[in-house]
């Protein structure tokens, strides 16, 4: 193998990406919070789990403001890398190319298997591994224009879903799902809240069995799939495009994109929260499938207004100091979403801490915030003083290119 094919070195990286991956990373922090504190299954019957004023108002402006902004942020990510990546494996070694990538990708998806399967169910990693196949394997040679049909398609299908499900989904079915939510949800309870290690990864197991062999839990699964794979191309139109080095040229463009994606983005998310909000009875309906079209539509809207506003706020060197904990913990993504699950399981889970179930949406938030900024953030600036990249970076780059790539960092990282 070329001993060019190297992992990409820190003086090639492009800071603004770093800056958006930690950004992405905060907001995946909050939106999963939840998800790491009680269980969601209790809510199945449409009921508040947090009746409270405060907590449900926190729920909102998370919903609104970062529901499905932030995970679409990291597939962009995601495929904008596969991009800058793949271009630079092929140049350095076209023979071996698809293979190492492939290798890359295998890595990823047994470290997202692991993840999910020991600690926690909510894992994205094993999704973007798999999705990352069909790109090396298929998507890769398709044009910009095929690409645009594509991800036209990937809106369109949930919509039609949806559809299906008025149309077949009986109110007898519906209850039945119901009764099986309540009983994960007391499951999980018994796992997380009162239960061992191994308790918890029983109870992983079954979520994942049920999640990828349950048909219908099987389809909402595929439709999460539909909607990662839809961000994700859109970043490997940013990489062909070389938007990221074009940006001094685009400012007019991103300027005047901003506000649209600013006001209709956020419209369309507050739309599709305020009528979920006020037909909370479980089932398919119409009126919820007008909801599903407002929030897939705002997913990638006011995600795109967020990189259009760093990138903006970003080019002002006065501003930029502001951005540096967001730049470190973006140089260091796969260990910081890793350490979230660490840090998450062992505060809430009956084997650490014990508070599942004590913290609500409001408390969640603020939580967020402070293990993002007050813990990863600190731990991030500690680690890249003496070494180039995360802990599980090295790991991935070395079980990718089959040797040690780490070096020791010639100047100290900047203090948060």
């Amino acid at each position: 193998m070329s001993g060019s094919t190297t992992p990409l070195p820190s003086s090639d990286r492009l800071p603004i990406l770093d800056v958006l991956r930690g950004f992405a990373l905060m907001g995946i922090l909050i939106m999963n919070m939840p998800g790491f504190s009680y269980s969601g299954w209790h809510e199945s019957d449409g009921s508040h789990y947090w009746p409270g004023a405060l907590d449900q108002l926190a729920e909102e402006v998370r919903d609104t403001l970062f529901s499905g902004k932030f995970n679409s942020l990291f597939s962009v990510l995601f495929g904008l890398g596969f991009t800058i990546q793949f271009t630079r494996m092929q140049q350095a070694d076209p023979q071996h190319a698809d293979s190492l990538y492939l290798r890359r990708l295998l890595v990823l998806f047994v470290v997202g298997v692991l993840h999910a399967c020991l600690f926690w169910t909510g894992d994205v990693l094993h999704v973007y591994a798999v999705l990352g196949m069909v790109l090396l394997f298929g998507l890769r040679r398709v044009s910009d224009r095929g690409l645009l049909l594509l991800m036209a398609g990937c809106i369109v299908y949930p919509l039609v879903a949806s559809l299906l499900r008025v149309a077949y989904v009986s109110k007898e079915f519906t209850a039945a799902r119901v009764a099986q939510g309540k009983a994960f949800a007391a499951t999980a309870d018994l796992a997380y809240g009162s239960g061992g290690f191994l308790d918890a990864v029983h109870e992983n197991l079954r979520n994942m069995a049920h999640d990828y062999g349950d048909l219908y839990a099987l389809w909402g699964t595929f439709g999460w799939y539909v909607s990662m794979a839809l961000t994700m191309m859109l970043g490997v139109l940013a990489g062909r495009r070389r938007w990221a080095q074009r940006i001094p040229e685009l400012m007019p463009r991103i300027r005047r994109l901003t506000w649209v994606m600013l006001i209709v983005g956020m419209a369309l998310s507050a739309v599709a929260q305020m009528i979920w909000q006020a037909h909370r009875v479980p089932g398919p309906s119409l009126i919820k499938t007008v909801a599903g079209l407002c929030y897939n539509l705002s997913r990638p809207m006011v995600m795109v207004f967020y990189v259009l506003l760093i990138v903006q706020l970003f080019q002002n060197d006065v501003l930029k100091p502001l951005f540096r904990p967001f730049a470190l913990a973006g140089r260091m993504p796969l260990t910081n979403y890793l350490m979230q699950t660490l840090i998450c399981t062992a505060l809430f889970y009956h084997w650490g801490l014990g508070l599942w179930a004590q913290v609500g949406p409001a408390l969640g938030l603020v939580l967020s915030l402070a293990i993002f900024f007050g813990v990863q953030v600190p731990l991030t600036w500690w680690w890249l003083q003496t070494h180039e990249r995360g802990p599980m970076e090295a790991l991935w780059a070395r079980l990718t290119y089959g040797r040690q790539p780490v070096r020791a960092v010639a100047a100290p990282v900047a203090h948060p």
